[in-house]
């Protein structure tokens, strides 16, 4: 039986963490890699090249920015979600799968990035809906800068009218989920305190303060092949880390 291992991970800008980038690559030897915040226009297309792997990015200046990295090649069906100026979207079949990568706005402070996260968020939507009205399966992931419950955030209180956790965007992304689609990690693991996410400010990574905030949505076809989901924290403790850390699935192909 043949598995496909596929990771999302936002690297907090690729020029910064290309080496990292490369050395996961090598040692976790993912199938699809998923990347979102790269930073800049600029992309190492050829440095993936020379270590067997295609890689299709969407990018923007300073901000933003998602990529695809595959040791299959890569047919990219859309590069924007819609109208918008903003790199955070990127869909295409790889092997026989529909993957989509997404970089989710945060929303924050209150006000025209809320409204915009919000309009976003009503247009992922759509889209999917009609992903899943024309029968095509698909893996949506990415960091959608959504913590969904309490027992996602280290404390609950402290994020009280962040965009990330405010009731109108659980509801967006609970939206989601009732379009018949699996959140991958709490297939296998309903704990609380698990995360993606520690903030570079006040040790939250020693204390283990987190926030889960990096998903993987899964059709029915595909979450019946799912085989397993995990958060891997090891790139959180290189020097000079990204503040989000690599969430792996692995499925049936």
């Amino acid at each position: 039986m043949a598995f496909m291992k596929i990771v999302t991970w936002n690297v907090n800008s690729i020029k910064a963490r290309l080496e990292h980038v490369k050395r996961y690559l090598t040692e976790e030897s993912p199938d699809i890699l998923m990347i979102q915040e790269l930073k800049g226009l600029e992309f190492p297309t050829h440095e993936f090249d020379q270590i067997g792997y295609h890689s299709h990015a969407i990018t923007q200046k300073a901000y933003n920015g998602v990529a695809i990295i595959s040791k299959h090649p890569i047919d990219v069906i859309n590069e924007t979600l819609y109208d918008d100026e903003q790199a955070r979207y990127i869909e295409a079949d790889i092997n026989g799968l529909r993957v989509i990568n997404i970089y989710l706005p945060n929303g924050n402070p209150m006000g025209d990035k809320y409204n915009y996260k919000l309009e976003w968020m009503e247009h992922l939507y759509t889209r999917l809906k009609k992903l899943s009205d024309n029968d095509i399966a698909f893996i949506i992931g990415g960091d959608f800068n959504v913590i969904p419950e309490d027992k996602d955030c280290y404390n609950p209180s402290n994020w009280e009218g962040d965009a990330l956790f405010k009731l109108e965007t659980r509801k967006a992304y609970r939206a989601f989920i009732n379009l018949g689609l699996t959140d991958a990690f709490r297939a296998f693991n309903t704990k609380a305190g698990q995360y993606s996410f520690w903030d570079y400010q006040a040790g939250a990574w020693q204390k283990g303060n987190g926030i889960r905030i990096d998903h993987f949505l899964i059709s029915p076809t595909i979450s019946d092949k799912l085989v397993s989901c995990t958060i891997n924290k090891q790139p959180r403790s290189w020097e000079k880390p990204s503040d989000h850390t690599p969430l792996e699935i692995t499925v049936e192909s």
